[in-house]
């Protein structure tokens, strides 16, 4: 079953009036006729089970059958703070995050980043990002679509992860697992969390003196993982430790 989303304004109280891109996506590549099946969401946590009764050029309109579709959210919001990697690594934290529940994603320029964008270039990449998170978020039939933040200095990003209840980050000289598990026993449902995830270059060392008394400093195994590997591996220990049914 396929999902869209659409704002509160297109949701009327027997049908849902999909607009936009979508349109032409419904219509033209997936050929979808009335009487077809779509899951449809509001970003804010409201879902619906709908079934499409007119497809045109503009709209599409499709009838509600069912208000109270299961939300595929996670009991607590996850925000990933991810250094800025090179390539399309980012590409790929993105898609695998939000498939496992991440609630925001934020970039970071630390220290040992390769990849330095201009306020040009960023603009373009965040736009991009934030469209491959919408996908993502659809393929994984999400009731929400993950916010992709601005590029945030190292300063501002602790600064934004010391308002989460839980503040995690994984470091490659940090060692034993039983610490980690002892973190992340202590989630509960409802809890915020955040992850901060170092660039290819690790963590400076001035960078983890400044969150070692505010956040706690975990292992990933006695392997050392990418950085885009490292995220998605707190991605699915949250989703373990959370998603009880």
């Amino acid at each position: 079953m396929y999902q869209f989303f659409v704002d509160d304004a297109q949701i009327g109280r027997e049908f849902v009036t999909i607009t936009g891109e979508d349109v032409n996506h419904i219509k033209n590549v997936l050929r979808m006729k009335a009487g077809e099946k779509i899951r449809i969401s509001n970003q804010q946590g409201r879902d619906y089970y709908c079934e499409i009764s007119e497809v045109t050029d503009t709209f599409v309109q499709a009838d509600i059958l069912n208000e109270d579709a299961a939300s595929t959210e996670l009991p607590s919001k996850i925000y990933l703070f991810q250094g800025i990697p090179k390539g399309d690594r980012m590409e790929t934290v993105i898609e695998k995050a939000v498939e496992l529940g991440v609630y925001e994603i934020i970039p970071v320029a630390m220290k040992y980043c390769v990849v330095k964008l201009d306020a040009k270039k960023e603009a373009a990449k965040v736009a991009r990002w934030q469209k491959q998170a919408e996908a993502a978020a659809k393929q994984s039939k999400r009731s929400i679509i993950p916010k992709i933040h601005p590029v945030m200095s190292y300063k501002e990003a602790v600064e934004y992860a010391m308002q989460c209840d839980v503040r995690l980050v994984p470091y490659e000289n940090e060692r034993g697992m039983q610490g980690t598990r002892e973190a992340l026993s202590t989630i509960k449902s409802g809890t915020s969390v955040s992850v901060m995830i170092g660039p290819e270059g690790g963590f400076a060392e001035d960078e983890i003196t400044q969150v070692k008394d505010s956040m706690q400093v975990i292992s990933l195994g006695k392997r050392i993982l990418r950085t885009d590997t490292a995220g998605i591996a707190v991605m699915s220990m949250l989703m373990l430790e959370l998603e009880m049914e």
